[in-house]
């Protein structure tokens, strides 16, 4: 029997229930929507137990409008961590401020308390903390040097969405916080995000600033509802004849315009792409309230597939996720040190096993991202510098089986 592909990326989440919503949605397109965006915020409201919640096209719009809504000086410095995507220093740069990096603890990919000091300047205005694939941060440290240092605290919840610290869900922790809904987050509807406060004063700029941007183009949203319908019925089975064959088609499609990009190559050049900040359209809402309702299935099952890895990884020498109660599995990172990680997933590729998600090679991702345009030195960073040469994801979404996974650690432990 052929093997069947296994993917990290390429809308992971996405399920039957999920296609027959989109097939709807393309089909009222042009009638008048249902208004569900405050639903959405009331819904994060009460998850996050948080006064107020701003729903966006993109999380790194609503990043962008919490660091509007800060009344910072241009020039004023934000820390981030090493190893980060472009979309979170993109909209640093495009709100006038300065992205310094900090480097990563190699166990949790996670910013370094004792390196985050040492980096903090009479410039230094607040601090981003990525909960790295869903590991959280050591939030008792950052918070106290927070206060320490009188800095604010903002929650990057892209990759964490339902874990928490000590018993209390992430993205309740900072000043602000934001999450993403992208094609690969922990819950998908190809774009969208939120912004989240407590700070009343805060809230009402943010919302300002919401309010004050257009709604997104008809074609804009047609083209994100298409994107799991053409990656499920076009581009994954033309993986399953030949992976360069999938590749192909999907860049094909994405040059044409039918599926866009997760990231633009106006970011990897240190720019936010043109015209794009919107309010969240009615229909990703729509996606994204039905993803929402399975939340707690996605992390179960991230949960039951982490711990098959954990058993056939185990004692082989490979760096393995921190366990900590509370984290989720938005991907299982492993550490193969001395090895060429390019080969390993071109060997993976071999037995139509998809494992490059972009989360490797460079200290802010994807790997063909500017990294002077980012701001970044080499040498800033020596650990995340070391953590992007040799970690691979393994993925753990819902559509990724038990065989699935016993077939990726079957791979893993032949190398």
């Amino acid at each position: 029997m052929p093997l069947k592909p296994i993917f990290t990326s390429l809308s992971p989440n996405v399920e039957k229930d999920d296609l027959n919503l989109v097939v709807r949605l393309i089909f009222r397109l042009f009638k008048p929507q249902k208004q569900q965006a405050q639903i959405l915020e009331q819904e994060f409201k009460q998850y996050l137990n948080a006064k107020h919640a701003f729903a966006f096209n993109a999380g790194r719009t609503a990043f962008l409008a919490i660091l509007k809504s800060l009344n910072l000086t241009p020039g004023n410095e934000i820390l981030i961590q090493g190893f980060t995507c472009n979309a979170l220093v993109n909209p640093i740069l495009a709100a006038g401020l300065k992205p310094i990096f900090v480097d990563i603890k190699e166990t949790t990919f996670n910013i370094d308390p004792t390196d985050l000091e040492t980096k903090i300047t009479d410039r230094t205005k607040a601090v981003v903390i990525q909960h790295t694939f869903g590991l959280p941060a050591d939030m008792e440290k950052i918070t106290d040097i927070c206060q320490k240092y009188n800095l604010i605290l903002i929650e990057d919840c892209a990759h964490a969405l339902g874990a928490e610290y000590n018993g209390r869900k992430l993205g309740s922790f900072g000043k602000a916080s934001f999450f993403s809904f992208g094609r690969d987050k922990v819950i998908s509807s190809v774009f969208g995000g939120l912004a989240v406060t407590n700070n009343d004063d805060l809230a009402e700029k943010i919302r300002d600033y919401q309010q004050s941007l257009p709604q997104a183009s008809v074609w804009w949203i047609f083209q994100q509802l298409l994107h799991p319908i053409l990656t499920k019925y076009t581009v994954m089975p033309a993986y399953n004849l030949n992976g360069s064959l999938g590749k192909l088609k999907l860049i094909t499609l994405q040059k044409i315009g039918l599926l866009s990009k997760a990231v633009s190559n106006r970011e990897k050049q240190g720019k936010m792409p043109e015209n794009f900040a919107r309010k969240m359209p009615e229909p990703l809402v729509a996606m994204a309230l039905r993803q929402i309702e399975k939340l707690g299935k996605f992390i179960d099952h991230q949960r039951q597939i982490t711990q098959i890895y954990d058993n056939g990884l185990a004692g082989l020498g490979f760096g393995l996720p921190a366990r900590q109660l509370g984290r989720i599995y938005l991907r299982y990172p492993i550490l193969i040190k001395n090895q060429n990680t390019d080969k390993i997933l071109e060997q993976a590729r071999k037995q139509k096993i998809f494992l490059d998600d972009g989360w490797r090679k460079t200290v802010v991702v994807p790997p063909d991202t500017d990294q002077t345009k980012m701001n970044y030195r080499a040498g800033d960073c020596p650990v995340a510098e070391k953590v992007a040469k040799s970690i691979v994801n393994l993925p753990t979404h819902i559509n990724i089986s038990q065989d699935d996974a016993a077939r990726i650690i079957n791979f893993i432990t032949k190398i």
